[in-house]
């Protein structure tokens, strides 16, 4: 490895700071970049800077796949099953349970038992100033009707957001950074996509408690054309024209040696644009902030380690486990800002828990990255088996590591 590569923990760690100072030091410019938006029924969905960043670092990603290896990929019923499995069947139920314990109990009294928060009343109501719905109370503010809410349940309704609301986009990083199976990963981004669309108001209706939660259709598919699609199809297109034009060995020998290095540079641009776009927001409310960072964290760790640990057990390659790991350890933050902003308001506590979720992701996924790379000696490697038994995408030599 360079010493690009060598050192990206520090140079992680770098823009992050240099995002908190520079949302400190030049809100106006920080406010103004988070203000160039694609928004629907008034919730920022594409943040068009990290939109840009996003395709940077997904388009290298999709030009090395060779994409007659996804079809194959879906004939591995083993990490589909397993995949499904964690972000349906376990991840949300989890999420709840962690962000309730901690929110709802341990930290509740740094928290305040008496703190409340102002949301919208639920989508269609048409409820009397005074009415109780669930756990609130509507109150007129300024002429407008509000539902006053315990603050810790709006910060539990962001958490139950984020849990239902698996990766889609941002996993195919990490599975590529950590030498995963990029076929298997895409895959199950496509897979992951589908089932959102039927699964997402239902389970987030039930847990949240609020009957069947509405779809933001126009949210999920605009985010999945923007952050996947595109990245998808520029890169079936230029890897396709390329070996008609070029041939294969250009391709990887040169095309591929400049190409590489786009991915982790967008990646700490992405970190320095989250950060800032909120560093106001972490310095006034540090404390709030870790609240809500501990649960979204132990979350995170606890999928992964089911992901990874039910993976060796089912006896899962190494290039099938890593991407199997993280998709249930990622979320799609995007949707979950979009929904909580929807149907809370932007001020709300559930919107502020999943902008927490957008903070920790990229840093804590990065170091589950290392995990996964240390630990790969643990697991069969594709390479080690016969092509029918595991599917692998054609490696890019430029990454080519020894175990």
């Amino acid at each position: 490895m360079g010493g690009f590569e060598r050192y990206l923990t520090l140079w992680v760690g770098l823009c992050i700071v240099a995002g908190v100072v520079l949302g400190k030091v030049a809100p106006g410019l920080a406010r103004s970049l988070d203000a160039m938006s694609i928004d629907v029924n008034g919730a920022p969905v594409i943040s068009i800077p990290i939109a840009v960043c996003l395709f940077l670092m997904m388009y290298p990603i999709m030009v090395k796949i060779d994409f007659g290896e996804v079809f194959r990929a879906g004939r591995a019923l083993k990490p589909l099953s397993l995949t499904l499995l964690i972000n349906w069947g376990i991840k949300p139920f989890t999420m709840y349970a962690i962000a309730l314990f901690f929110l709802g109990t341990l930290f509740l009294g740094v928290i305040g038992p008496d703190a409340t928060d102002l949301i919208k009343p639920p989508l269609g109501s048409d409820l009397a100033v005074g009415a109780e719905y669930g756990s609130g109370k509507v109150v007129l503010i300024d002429g407008v009707k509000m539902l006053e809410v315990p603050l810790w349940r709006s910060y539990l309704a962001g958490c139950i957001l984020l849990g239902i609301a698996p990766c889609t986009a941002m996993v195919l990083v990490w599975g590529y950074l950590a030498k995963g199976n990029d076929g298997h990963t895409l895959f199950m981004v496509a897979i992951n996509s589908l089932v959102m669309l039927v699964f997402y108001g239902v389970l987030g209706g039930f847990l949240l408690g609020v009957g069947k939660l509405p779809v933001p259709w126009q949210a999920l598919l605009l985010s999945i054309s923007v952050y996947v699609a595109l990245p998808l199809v520029a890169g079936f297109l230029t890897r396709r024209w390329i070996l008609a034009t070029k041939g294969e060995a250009w391709f990887r020998e040169t095309f591929l040696h400049y190409l590489t290095p786009i991915t982790i540079t967008a990646l700490l641009m992405t970190l320095v644009l989250l950060f800032s776009f909120k560093g106001e927001t972490i310095i006034e409310n540090p404390l709030t902030i870790l609240w809500i960072a501990i649960p979204l964290t132990l979350q995170t760790l606890l999928i992964f380690a089911v992901g990874f640990g039910l993976s060796k057990l089912f006896g899962l390659t190494y290039e099938n486990a890593a991407p199997t790991a993280m998709i249930g350890a990622s979320n799609h933050f995007e949707v979950a800002i979009a929904t909580a902003t929807m149907l809370y308001g932007l001020s709300s506590g559930a919107a502020l828990a999943t902008v927490v979720g957008v903070l920790i992701e990229v840093p804590l996924m990065l170091a589950l990255v290392k995990f996964c790379l240390a630990t790969r000696s643990w697991f069969p490697h594709q390479n080690n088996l016969a092509a029918t038994d595991s599917p692998m995408v054609h490696a890019d030599p430029t990454l080519e590591t020894t175990s």
